[in-house]
């Protein structure tokens, strides 16, 4: 399969998992779908290293690997639950109605083989000269708006308000620190999308 195959294939299976791990948490006779849990992680370690991928599908896989680590994490409380029985109300609440994927942002729980900085960080992009990297500028601009979209915040401004944006603040980190170029980065903390930037040699 090409890698835009296997991330679509991922896809497919991300979803089949979490409505089985949904039967399986209402319904005490199941068994939880560990075959298909281990295609999934199979899957997230061969493409871990990214390397054979273009800006959009690394960013594809990496939102695949968060939000596998986000469900992953779910699980697991909820498995824990299941076991032990219910110590506080929240846990009830918990088993029957999950909780906001927001709420357990991933940075704590590597994936298999994919670094919790590599799930956080969907999407980086150097700029030495915003003004003549209108590409790359508008990579970057649908690259925040498509993470802000699957968290479910508000996307403010357009393309031309963000370019301008990019060059006075390439211009200004630039100055500042002395650097060659200004890297940024569009990542998750705390369930929120950030767009970071960082001087950079």
């Amino acid at each position: 399969m090409t890698i835009d195959e296997e991330l679509n294939h991922l896809d497919s299976l991300l979803r089949r998992l979490k409505i089985e791990y949904e039967v399986y948490f209402n319904n005490p006779t199941k068994r939880p779908p560990a075959d298909l849990e281990w295609k999934v992680l199979a899957l997230l370690r061969k493409n871990s290293d990214g390397v054979r991928m273009n800006f959009s599908q690394r960013f594809k896989y990496n939102e695949q690997a968060q939000r596998y680590a986000v469900y992953s994490d779910l699980w697991r409380k909820k498995m824990r639950i299941r076991e032990e029985g219910y110590r506080r109300p929240q846990d009830a609440l918990l088993s029957v109605q999950g909780v906001r994927e927001a709420e357990h942002e991933q940075k704590h729980h590597p994936v298999y083989g994919v670094s919790a900085a590599a799930q956080a960080r969907a999407f980086s992009m150097a700029f030495t000269d915003a003004t003549q990297q209108t590409e790359e500028v508008e990579r970057l601009y649908n690259a925040l708006v498509a993470a802000k979209k699957k968290s479910g915040e508000a996307v403010t401004g357009n393309l031309d308000s963000f370019s301008t944006f990019v060059k006075k603040k390439t211009d200004q980190i630039r100055k500042q620190y002395g650097c060659q170029a200004v890297e940024y980065s569009v990542e998750l903390q705390e369930g929120q999308v950030k767009l970071k930037a960082k001087a950079k040699d």
